[in-house]
């Protein structure tokens, strides 16, 4: 599905005191946002991600409008390429050094795209003549006496799907130095399945093991091709044990495959904004197949390093994140200790918010994860590809305002458990801080799960106080209250709403803003001790009859029907709440009284809300069903089970 994106109201900021500015991620071709307001443009390429600033491309190809998983061409010989592959590596074992990745000429020779050079299976020693005693191994003990096995692993960096493989000898000895005996086996690099795998190679404290495509003990063949399994692959073996008809040759082992990397990752450097900014929305545009999966999401924080670097000090057990000369630890110095002096790598959560969860890509826009007003923020693509199946990503964009409403503004929300579907009153509190160089708002958005029943009061430090209802709908509402700047830092405010919740832990989301500044960053609240006497200091709503089934209140409306045309009466409208439900398919059977189906409506995956649904009288085929009284089925999902509930109506025409 095309995700087409125009740009929304991000909530831009313009005064003399304050700036706006719009950072885009890729999409180089396309022109800057238009905008009636002015703002600073930041351009940033694809192509910049570096591992030195965390950045991170692995098997994603970048172009400087997109970015999309590494699609394999069947017609191309992936073999000497595999080093420009992100990770792909290869293994070999000779039977009396053991793995390296050190590979000799004669190891190369078999995937350099040259059917000229060989490696030859006589039994030789791959780094030449190894003297000993002043004598040649090679001229005292006879060529040949030592290296008849030999193992080959291609490791691809990711997993892809391939086609087939092919090897064979030089041309002139196609009927003569042919691999008598070999095993082909695939792995996809899952350790967790290590152990589980048909064939095990282990030597000298290396383990590896693979599935077994083809165990072959008398080929006389010259050239090989062989189909290759189904399954995703990382790693593929090349097993070629003593050969009975002694000496054999490899001249090429190729390896075809086809669609895109089932897992690839992008990963931005960490983008310094500056100073702690307000965050607006990020918004993409890209292109997701019906079988891929495109996870994005979203971090920021306060310090250019997201993670924590310890050192041994070799005092005990204690650690330190402080280098020998007391200078805090980078990602660049602690990779230059030394192997006992490193302590591990950990999560900075003081100073950075963990990842969001997946953005839903099909909406082309979400929130920051944010707490606060922020410096630095970063974000991440995961592709999750089919075999043809895949995805693009064409831009990531988002803005900022400096300086922000806030420095911080803490909210909460208070009960932190209703029963489910019944209406509640709520009361919101927030509690800003401001520097003296922050613009201050007179605007409160707070999000609802469904059309709030109404708003009822607004306190300012216990006082009553004026508000305007800007917006109340299905989304939450949007309130005018009395500007609060600096000059009110600390003040408490409070907001009291009516509303219902159907999922357990209900997120009740706000946004502060200035409403003569229309283009201004509408900074997110957070979660926090906005009042000493709540205790929750959360924003979620928790249910207390978790253990009810997830249709509630089932209504059918018009308990008489009269599909007859006249505009009146001519469907039954079915109406419920769903309780606790995610993404679960929901379906509707209409039953005559003998008990026959004579109809089904498809209401798709529903969420926790508000649903509703129609019947026309019409049966599977289309046409009017006769008078009569019939059952009216709902049928939900969940992972629990299947939860049902019927109703009776009568039609008559």
């Amino acid at each position: 599905m095309r995700v087409s994106l125009v740009l929304l109201a991000l909530g831009f900021l313009w005064s003399q005191a304050s700036a706006l500015t719009i950072y885009r991620i890729g999409g180089q071709s396309l022109p800057p946002p238009e905008l009636d307001a002015p703002y600073e443009f930041v351009s940033l390429a694809w192509a910049d991600a570096d591992e030195a600033r965390d950045g991170q491309i692995k098997l994603v190809e970048v172009e400087a409008d997109f970015i999309h998983p590494q699609r394999l061409d069947p017609t191309v010989n992936i073999a000497p390429q595999i080093y420009e592959l992100d990770g792909g590596t290869v293994f070999v074992m000779h039977s009396h050094t053991g793995w390296t990745e050190n590979l000799e000429d004669d190891d190369r020779f078999i995937f350099d795209g040259d059917p000229e050079t060989v490696y030859l299976g006589d039994g030789h020693w791959p780094w030449g003549s190894i003297y000993f005693g002043g004598r040649s191994l090679d001229e005292s003990w006879g060529k040949g006496r030592w290296i008849y096995t030999k193992v080959w692993i291609f490791d691809l960096g990711g997993l892809f799907n391939l086609q087939r493989i092919r090897f064979f000898p030089r041309e002139k000895f196609i009927n003569e130095r042919f691999v008598q005996r070999f095993r082909v086996g695939t792995s996809d690099g899952d350790p967790l399945k290590d152990g589980t795998r048909d064939h095990a190679i282990t030597h000298r404290g290396f383990f590896f093991d693979f599935d077994l495509a083809y165990d072959i003990k008398e080929n006389s063949s010259g050239v090989m091709e062989l189909a290759m399994p189904a399954e995703p692959v990382q790693r593929l073996l090349l097993d070629a044990p003593e050969n009975s008809s002694g000496i054999w040759e490899l001249a090429e082992f190729e390896i075809y495959g086809f669609g895109f990397a089932n897992e690839a990752t992008y990963r931005s450097n960490i983008i310094d904004l500056g100073e702690a900014v307000a965050l607006g929305p990020i918004t993409w545009s890209g292109r997701q197949d019906p079988e891929a999966v495109v996870e994005l999401r979203t971090r920021s924080g306060d310090s250019a390093e997201p993670n924590n670097y310890w050192r041994f000090t070799f005092r005990g057990d204690e650690k330190s994140l402080f280098d020998q000369q007391g200078k805090p630890l980078t990602r660049q110095s602690y990779a230059k200790l030394n192997k006992g002096e490193k302590a591990g790598i950990t999560y900075d959560t003081r100073n950075w918010d963990s990842w969001s969860p997946a953005y839903d890509f099909s909406a082309g826009v979400g929130d920051i994860q944010a707490n606060k007003p922020r410096r630095y923020v970063q974000f991440s693509a995961d592709f999750y590809s089919g075999r043809e199946q895949g995805s693009q990503l064409d831009y990531v964009q988002f803005a900022v305002s400096d300086p922000p409403i806030a420095t911080q503004a803490l909210a909460e929300i208070t009960p932190g458990a209703v029963r489910a579907g019944e209406p509640a009153a709520f009361t919101y509190v927030l509690t800003p801080v401001f520097s003296p160089r922050d613009l201050g708002f007179d605007s409160i958005e707070i999000d609802t799960p469904s059309l709030p029943g109404g708003v009822d009061a607004v306190r300012i430090s216990g006082e009553e106080v004026g508000f305007e209802i800007r917006r109340l709908d299905e989304r939450g509402f949007e309130l005018g209250i009395p500007r609060i700047d600096a000059t009110r830092t600390g003040e408490r405010i409070e907001v009291d709403f009516r509303a219902e919740v159907f999922q357990f832990g209900t997120l009740f989301a706000g946004r502060i803003f200035d409403s003569e500044k229309p283009h201004e960053v509408r900074q997110a609240l957070t979660a926090g001790d906005a009042d000493p006497l709540i205790e929750s200091d959360r924003l979620s709503v928790d249910i207390l009859d978790l253990a009810q089934k997830s249709i509630k209140g089932l209504l059918v409306q018009a308990g008489v029907f009269t599909p007859n045309g006249d505009g009146i009466n001519d469907v039954v409208v079915i109406e419920c709440d769903l309780l606790n439900v995610e993404a679960a398919p929901v379906a509707i059977q209409i039953f005559d009284l003998a008990g026959r189906e004579i109809s089904q409506i498809d209401g798709g995956e529903q969420v926790s809300g508000r649903f509703t649904a129609a019947w026309d009288g019409r049966d599977v085929d289309g046409r009017l069903a006769p008078p009569g009284t019939y059952l009216l089925q709902l049928i939900v999902e969940t992972d629990e089970g299947v939860d049902r509930a019927q109703r009776v109506v009568g039609m008559a025409y």
